[in-house]
C-alpha cells in the first residue's frame, strides 16, 4: 500500500509535468487576499511543490482512513495550517513546516490498517 501511495504521487507529478502545466498550490494564488505565507508559497517553486506533495498525500490518506481517524487527521491539518501561517513570509520556516507535516503524514500512512 505504501508503494501505491508513492506511485499515485509520482503519477500525479508526471501528469502535471508531461502536460506542460506546473502543479499549483492547494489554494488560489490569484486570490486578492493572500496571507504572507501563501504569497511566499506562490512565488517559490520548491514551496509550491511541497504544498502539492503535502496536499496530495493528505487527500489520499483522507480516503484511506475511517471516519474517526479522518476527523483527527483534519484537526491535525487545521493546527498545522495555523503553525504554517505563523511563519509569515519566512521561507525557511515554511519549508521546515512542510517537511515536518509531510513526515507526519508518512508516519500516519505507515500506521493505516490495511487488508493483507
Amino acid at each position: 500500500m505504501r508503494r501505491s501511495l508513492t506511485l499515485a504521487i509520482l503519477a500525479l507529478s508526471a501528469a502535471c509535468l508531461s502536460s506542460g502545466v506546473a502543479p499549483a498550490a492547494s489554494f488560489d494564488c490569484d486570490a486578492k487576499e493572500l496571507k504572507p505565507d501563501e504569497k511566499v508559497i506562490c512565488g517559490n517553486r520548491e514551496l509550491n511543490d511541497a504544498d502539492v506533495k503535502m496536499t496530495t498525500t493528505f487527500d489520499l490518506l483522507s480516503g484511506l482512513l475511517a471516519m474517526g481517524s479522518r476527523g483527527t487527521l483534519q484537526d491535525e491539518q487545521t493546527a498545522w495550517l495555523k503553525k504554517r501561517q505563523e511563519c509569515g513570509a519566512d521561507a525557511a520556516c515554511i519549508k521546515a513546516a512542510y517537511d515536518e507535516r509531510i513526515k507526519q503524514l508518512g508516519e500516519t500512512y505507515k500506521n493505516v490498517n490495511r487488508p493483507l
